[in-house]
């Protein structure tokens, strides 16, 4: 059995829809109660410096490709596009995903949400 020092630190990347920088507690207090938020940042790491787009599409793109969404091809000029069920576009099938980076390294992954 390999020891604690010898594997890899997990780590689960939150987003959500609708929320600005210092809506959660880890970064600002008083905001919005999240204790168990609160206590990740502080036993863990978080992000202070972040690019998101004004709509949930492209910001989800990134996360999942670490890609900025103009190369995604999910924004064009000054606006950004929602993909919706039945789209004629979305994410390139060559692209590769950071969760598939992540499990040639050992990891396990999951994407839960929308």
């Amino acid at each position: 059995m390999a020891s604690a020092a010898a594997k890899p630190p997990n780590f689960v990347p939150i987003t959500c829809d609708d929320m600005g920088y210092a809506g959660i507690e880890p970064y600002r207090t008083g905001i919005t109660y999240t204790p168990h938020l609160q206590r990740m940042a502080r036993e863990g790491l978080k992000f202070t410096s972040w690019y998101a787009a004004p709509v949930c599409s492209p910001s989800r793109a990134a996360l999942m490709t670490g890609c900025y969404p103009k190369r995604m091809g999910l924004s064009f000029g000054s606006w950004h596009t929602v993909l919706m069920p039945g789209d004629w576009h979305g994410l390139n099938l060559s692209e590769v995903m950071v969760a598939k980076l992540l499990q040639s390294c050992g990891y396990a992954t999951a994407f839960i949400g929308k």
